[in-house]
């Protein structure tokens, strides 16, 4: 099993257990918001939460049914995860807090500052989604897809039954150079895999419509109003840089990171690049 070295907090909701690892006993509060499908507050976070928890209060909640935010009833989708965000900060009395979100976290983070811009102090959206749209063959494909079981479920969990195949996996989509720690990695993908199962998010299901995405942020990202730095690696294939770029672009006075030679999971690939360049941020 994967070492997990922060401690835990688990907050009750009717649906299931809230698993948050909380680190760092003063400063500024943070919440890190990690990534949909074979991921969890660790694997997102495992470089960042030391980074940050010198200085700050660094809260990273497992998202519902992944990591150890399990079993839960019901879906998890986009309404259910702000709530989400909501529930992290009111157990831990956070009137205000910064977000760093990874990709769904991203498109969370971005969210939550429009409908609740009072309680977000700064944002860090890395590689986020909810500002993506395709054309309308490739869009209701992905509609299909994420409705059909088999497709988003079962195939996923046949190329991933294997560790040749997680290594495939992290190294075609989400990984394209060189880091340190890849076994690790590797490793903790299918142990996520192997105990919350493979495919597709509730939140990427649900964010899919038959015509149009049902969640789609860039017609509000002008409502933000709080610092936010955007960052995204140049290979990226999961989001096209030049929809960060236009997001970021669209936020007032918002800042644009880009790392060369990084893929999806710049924070894994790239940690300490990040953690500077969120650390500088958040100072």
């Amino acid at each position: 099993m994967t070492h997990d070295p922060f401690d835990r907090t688990v907050i009750t909701r009717p649906e299931g257990p809230l698993s948050v690892a909380v680190a760092g006993d003063q400063g500024p509060p943070v919440l890190l918001l990690s990534g949909a499908g074979q991921d969890n507050a660790l694997l997102s976070w495992r470089h960042l939460i030391p980074a940050l928890a010198a200085d700050h209060r660094v809260f990273a909640p497992d998202w519902p049914k992944q990591g150890r935010s399990r079993p839960w009833r019901g879906t998890a989708d986009h309404h259910v995860l702000l709530s989400v965000i909501d529930t992290v900060l009111d157990h831990f009395a956070l009137d205000r807090a910064a977000l760093v979100g990874l990709s769904q976290g991203g498109a969370l983070t971005l969210a939550y500052a429009i409908e609740h811009p009072r309680r977000v102090e700064r944002l860090v959206a890395i590689a986020p989604a909810g500002t993506l749209s395709f054309p309308p063959v490739v869009h209701q494909l992905l509609w299909l897809t994420a409705r059909s079981r088999l497709l988003n479920t079962t195939l996923p969990g046949m190329m991933m039954r294997s560790r040749a195949g997680v290594e495939r996996f992290v190294r075609s989509a989400l990984i394209p150079g060189p880091v340190e720690d890849f076994d690790a990695i590797v490793d903790e993908v299918l142990q996520e895999a192997r105990t919350n199962g493979t495919g597709s998010s509730d939140w990427q299901n649900a964010s899919i419509g038959p015509i149009r995405m049902n969640v789609d942020l860039r017609p509000r990202l002008g409502e933000i109003s709080c610092p936010a730095l955007f960052v995204q690696g140049d290979r990226d294939i999961g989001v096209a840089p030049a929809r960060t770029a236009a997001a970021a672009a669209a936020v007032p006075g918002a800042r644009l990171e880009v790392v060369q030679g990084a893929g999806h999971w710049v924070n894994r690939q790239c940690p300490d690049r990040v953690a500077e360049l969120v650390r500088g941020f958040l100072a």
